[in-house]
């Protein structure tokens, strides 16, 4: 199943989407399998996204993110870079968050990258679960982009402004429930180009392992995001680009940037 949000008379709704087109979803999504029931149609999701009704797909209480996690991605930008032998842990802000079709508003600076990210959207309660059990207490996957300021990631020596900023965090379009994660492919695209192609088998800490690490390290509550890490091709973004996210059985985040005001 695949499961959007969107605005409705101002109020967030949910959505499920069959063949580009959103109905109206009744229930709880953290129910388990089963819980949404379709109803009317709402309209076109890419029609949504452009006049701006479409919304982040989940509403998480943390976005926990996970930097170098795939072996080519550790060394393109420091070749002296060692692969990690536990997962390299930091969170976003809730604030960053920004919808398929949104803006990514670039505040002053010399680089700004995009980076492709396979997104795990939690659907239990997690704390300290054991790695055999940790995809059960997923709800889905979805993509996102952990846009990073370089400039202020090397001069802070730790990533919390450079990769904080409103609108650094796109999730989307859609939540898909119905996925092993495993072996998916990933890329991303810079005004059609492809930059960043791989697969999510190269990670060299899997999504079932991400889950159980981090809910020993804090609680995961539903709706929960987990960033995975981004393969290698990172690379700047302009003022008046379109980049776009394309993850195997889910479909594309696609955004355009434009300078901060």
């Amino acid at each position: 199943m695949k499961i959007a949000r969107f605005l409705d008379s101002g109020h967030a709704q949910l959505g499920i989407v069959e063949d580009g087109i959103v109905y109206r979803a009744e229930g709880d999504v953290f129910a388990g399998p089963g819980a949404l029931r379709r109803g009317e149609a709402v309209g076109e999701l890419e029609a949504l996204a452009q006049r701006g009704a479409l919304l982040p797909p989940v509403a998480p209480g943390k976005i926990v993110a996970v930097g170098l996690n795939y072996a080519l991605h550790v060394t393109e930008n420091d070749p002296t870079r060692q692969v990690p032998d536990e997962p390299v842990l930091f969170m976003k802000p809730t604030s960053a968050l920004l919808p398929h079709g949104g803006v990514i508003a670039l505040p002053p600076g010399n680089r700004i990258d995009y980076e492709a990210e396979l997104c795990i959207v939690i659907g239990r309660r997690a704390s300290r679960v054991p790695e055999a059990q940790a995809l059960d207490y997923v709800l889905g996957y979805t993509c996102g982009n952990d846009v990073s300021h370089r400039d202020y990631q090397r001069k802070d020596g730790q990533w919390v402004r450079a990769k904080g900023f409103d609108t650094f965090c796109p999730l989307g379009p859609v939540i898909e429930t119905e996925l092993d994660p495993g072996d998916l492919a990933i890329q991303s695209r810079l005004n059609g180009e492809v930059r960043q192609q791989s697969r999510t088998s190269n990670m060299i800490f899997p999504p079932a392992f991400l889950v159980s690490f981090i809910s020993h390290v804090m609680t995961l509550e539903p709706g929960d995001v987990i960033m995975t890490g981004t393969p290698e091709g990172v690379g700047p973004m302009q003022p008046g680009d379109t980049i776009e996210v394309e993850i195997e059985g889910i479909g594309t985040l696609r955004n355009t940037t434009r300078a901060r005001e």
